[in-house]
Formats: structure tokens, sequence, C-alpha cells
């Protein structure tokens, strides 16, 4: 066995070493989203459907469902994923640095989330449509009373 052949074995071995980190992290990815989708009352199997599972991440933390339009954009979809994980946050009554961890360190933040004992409390994001007491016909005036 010559030097090089010993250097190709290491260089394998270094690669196997860093798939199976990297694995092991996007394992533990995947089953930190399934839980933070089930405490949220969403499916746990969405967090391994590529493009649903951003579309069940906008109905949790109240956005509208054509944001997966702008995530498509580049440099857009930077501020898209901020606004989100920091609405994720929110929904989950943690304060907006969290949110920011949820950016930053995903691989601490999201577990915390999912198995700690954060409670889901709804949607943070207002829906789109008038504020409540105006609509049609109601021109801005409070709802009458209840008998």
């Amino acid at each position: 066995m010559n030097e090089n052949d010993v250097l190709a074995v290491f260089g394998g071995l270094f690669a196997f070493a860093i798939f199976s980190c990297m694995m092991a992290v996007a394992i533990l990815l995947v089953v930190a989203m399934w839980k933070v989708f089930t405490k949220a009352g969403r499916p746990g199997w969405a967090a391994i459907v590529p493009i649903y599972n951003t579309i069940v991440l906008l109905e949790i933390t109240g956005r509208p469902i054509w944001w997966i339009l702008l995530m498509l954009i580049p440099l857009v979809n930077i501020v898209m994923v901020c606004i989100v994980y920091i609405d994720l946050a929110k929904s989950f009554g943690n304060s907006p640095g969290f949110g920011v961890g949820l950016l930053l360190l995903p691989f601490i933040f999201l577990p915390i989330l999912g198995f700690g004992s954060a409670r889901y409390l709804g949607p943070v994001a207002l829906p789109p449509g008038p504020p409540p007491g105006v609509g049609p016909g109601m021109a801005g005036y409070p709802p009458p009373p209840q008998m």
C-alpha cells in the first residue's frame, strides 16, 4: 500500500463521517418538524413532503398560501422565511428572538420547539380581509349587541 492509497482510505472515511453527521442532523430536523406539526394539530407526515410542508407551515403561522410563490423568488425568499420562522415562534408563545434562533440554529431550536413544553396558541398573522366590525353593509359601526 503506498501513500496515495492511505490518503484515499482516510479521505473516504472522512467523507463517510461527514455524510453520517449530515444525515443525523437531517433526521433530527424531520422528527422535530413532525412534532411541531402534530402540536399544531396538523398531520406529522407533512414534514416529509417537500412543498406541502411549507404550505402547512404557512397555515400554522396564519400566512396566506400564495406566499409559497414568493419563496421561489431569490432574495425575497430569505425575507419570507425570516417572517415565517418568527411567526412560528410567536405561534407557540415564544419571543421573536426564538424565531431568530430557529433561523440561525434550526438543529437546536426546532427540537426545543417540538419536544419542549411550548403549546400551539394559534396563528399569529391576521387573515387577509377587513378588520373585525368592518365589512359590506357594516359601514364601520360596531356589531349590534347580542341578546
